[in-house]
């Protein structure tokens, strides 16, 4: 992953921990997030919104998705908000998958319950396990 990269990914892990200053509550911004138009935007191979800093990015998602974001008292910590943010864009830009195809798979949910185990972990291994996690559940859904 290159320099460029990374940044993208440290961006959107400090825009989940803006999150947190603004008040709003966790499992509503992420989801909010992941599946909002801008996110696509950061999806895209080459977006003007790659070049933004959290602060501006924050402010698009407001007001984009601003009745879904509610402000609240369930809040993760700094750290579990910069982790998700940091791995979700990783994991866009390792597989080429969309936010939403992400979420889908790694709901904020299961990003809280594995963070203790996985946020030590290189992220493409944290991103396979989680995969795998996604995978033997749909499996036993079946």
């Amino acid at each position: 992953m290159d320099r460029l990269k990374i940044k993208l990914c440290d961006i959107q892990g400090r825009l989940f921990e803006l999150s947190l200053a603004a008040g709003y509550e966790s499992d509503s911004f992420v989801k909010a997030f992941m599946t909002s138009h801008l996110a696509r935007c950061l999806d895209s191979e080459y977006n003007r919104m790659q070049w933004a800093g959290e602060e501006y990015l924050l402010e698009e998602l407001e007001e984009e998705k601003g009745n879904k974001l509610q402000k609240g008292e369930q809040q993760y910590t700094i750290d579990v908000l910069y982790w998700m943010g940091y791995l979700y864009r990783y994991w866009n830009l390792y597989t080429g998958e969309s936010s939403d195809k992400i979420y889908r798979q790694a709901p904020v949910s299961v990003m809280k319950r594995n963070y203790m185990m996985f946020h030590t972990m290189d992220p493409e291994m944290a991103i396979g396990d989680l995969k795998e996690i996604y995978t033997s559940k749909k499996d036993r859904i079946k």
